[in-house]
């Protein structure tokens, strides 16, 4: 397999693209309240996933654990916070920012498209754990170590999924919309979070 060095001005050009996060430091930027609101929303849902991965990481490394039901149980709790907090975030993006961005960068093979897809594999993984303890307790089912682990497989897919998804938004999305949207539009963004409450 031959290898393309890149030049200086192509290493400069891409450094520049959307892609590369070129729109200068995101910190830096100073946001609509609607898409800082978005922002703000991220340590508390990365703090409780934080929480239930440590607990995941806990339970997968340790030999003391009698009772995993109990283990899947402490799990059902955290997760079910999360996704509260969780859905209408997710909400106002897909329904509402998603929608305006694809306006402009069309939905198929870009970020929106990305965005999406790890949305889904993130819902499609809780909807899994959710279902999978439901199914437990409906059954009274006594679980083992290895069926408790295939069952967390899930929540660290989630952890991992959305943990590197945030960062996309903070460092590519965001500063994209705020860029791309016009003013009207980021009242318009603004309206129609305020409607979702």
């Amino acid at each position: 397999m031959k290898y393309h060095l890149l030049s200086k001005e192509e290493l400069i050009m891409n450094h520049n693209s959307p892609c590369f996060g070129g729109f200068g430091n995101p910190k830096e930027i100073n946001y609509c309240a609607p898409l800082q609101q978005l922002i703000d929303e991220h340590p508390s849902l990365l703090a409780k996933m934080a929480e239930f991965n440590q607990l995941v990481l806990s339970y997968e490394s340790s030999n003391s654990v009698e009772d995993w039901n109990d283990a899947i149980n402490n799990l059902h709790l955290k997760i079910t916070a999360f996704i509260e907090e969780l859905e209408p975030h997710s909400d106002r993006e897909e329904d509402i920012l998603f929608e305006m961005m694809v306006k402009y960068i069309g939905r198929e093979g870009g970020p929106i498209a990305v965005m999406e897809y790890e949305h889904n594999t993130a819902k499609l993984n809780l909807k899994e754990f959710m279902d999978k303890v439901e199914s437990i307790k409906n059954e009274k089912k006594i679980i083992t170590k290895d069926e408790a682990l295939t069952i967390f497989r899930h929540l660290k897919i989630v952890y991992m999924t959305l943990t590197d998804h945030f960062m996309k938004e903070e460092n590519i999305l965001f500063p994209m919309a705020e860029q791309m949207l016009s003013d009207d539009e980021k009242i318009e963004l603004s309206n129609k979070f305020a409607q979702l409450v």
